[in-house]
């Protein structure tokens, strides 16, 4: 009888022991590849609940981005731009400038239901700066008005566009629905250039050309381009995608953007970027004297994502811009070159 209590004793054991721990297969985010671990069962629950709720989901190694934003929380979408231009003549000399641009705008979420996101978007901030030949020129909303009066429009502007809202419907997968609430905006910007701006036709030209530069379809390519990394169909770690854009109205010069899924791991997704626009030269020859132009773009950087909101944490890509023309007369020939180095952060760390 001992022996037999032993033996149930025992079996009692092994039962218990498979019930504590559960195999399972999953994709390792450094290599990518297929690995086997064993994880407790009290866990698995827990883990596989983890899992459906994150925004950036792993299903048989293929990773795809959705929005799991919280209801009453605002995420931060900031955008900085700082080019830096060098201009060489002729005769070698260089001259440089830099330019700053920052937009600081937030997400807030009202609602999420029947899987769209009601969102209010606020206008933060706005700053522009330029700095030459020892001089510089700052336009900040958050500051007081600039003095000098070829500024002041674009601070009246600017500070008119700011403290606004509008409203954003977007679906889990980051499709824009629509974005509403322009009319007023233009009207108060409109307004704010009435004391600069005295003739009526001017004014109808600057509120067109405004619109035509923030609108529904603006808004919706710029959050389209910041906030939709990872293609719909998904991707694998190493897996590089392309997209193609119009660098000049023609369609003809176009500017490629190649990314590269590199991890998923410990709740951050990095993508890396590069591509850009390959060298394209031209020459034409006039009453003798021939003019050849060549130019090429260069980008390269790193975004990453928060895998539990899917939404952006920072992106910093570089571009370089090089530009060259030479006249020619066939005896003697002069160029003139111009460098432009961008650099174009989302959400910077503070």
């Amino acid at each position: 009888m001992k022996k037999i209590t032993a033996i149930a004793l025992i079996s009692i054991a092994l039962i218990s022991c498979k019930k504590e721990s559960q195999t399972i297969t999953k994709v390792d985010p450094k290599t990518g590849k297929t690995i086997t671990v064993e994880i407790p069962v009290s866990d698995s629950a827990t883990a596989e609940k983890a899992v459906s709720n994150v925004a950036i989901k792993d299903s048989m190694g293929i990773y795809k981005q959705t929005f799991q934003l919280e209801k009453g929380k605002t995420y931060p979408l900031t955008t900085y731009q700082k080019d830096v231009q060098t201009m060489t003549a002729p005769d070698g000399k260089s001259q440089s400038g830099t330019s700053e641009t920052t937009d600081e705008m937030s997400f807030l979420v009202n609602n999420f239901e029947n899987g769209i996101y009601d969102i209010t978007i606020n206008l933060l901030g706005k700053r522009n700066s330029q700095s030459a030949n020892g001089k510089s020129i700052v336009v900040d909303t958050k500051l007081a008005e600039p003095k000098e009066e070829q500024l002041k429009m674009m601070w009246k502007v600017n500070k008119a566009l700011v403290g606004n809202k509008l409203n954003l419907k977007m679906d889990q997968y980051g499709k824009v629905i629509s974005i509403t609430g322009f009319d007023p905006i233009y009207s108060k910007v409109a307004a704010s250039v009435g004391s600069v701006i005295k003739d009526a036709k001017q004014k109808t030209a600057f509120a067109n050309s405004f619109k035509e530069s923030f609108n529904e379809k603006v808004l919706k390519d710029q959050f389209s381009k910041n906030l939709i990394l990872i293609p719909a169909k998904g991707a694998k770690i190493g897996e590089k995608w392309s997209e193609s854009e119009n660098a000049t109205p023609d369609g003809k010069i176009k500017l490629t953007t190649n990314y590269i899924l590199k991890s998923v791991d410990n709740g951050v997704a990095t993508i890396a970027v590069n591509g850009g626009i390959p060298k394209k030269s031209d020459k034409k020859t006039q009453q003798g004297v021939t003019r050849s132009m060549s130019s090429e773009l260069s980008q390269n950087g790193i975004i990453t994502l928060d895998q539990n909101t899917g939404w952006i944490k920072n992106q910093t890509v570089s571009v370089k811009t090089t530009q060259t023309e030479t006249l020619s007369d066939g005896k003697q020939s002069q160029s003139m070159k111009s460098v432009s180095n961008s650099t174009v952060v989302v959400n910077p760390t503070k």
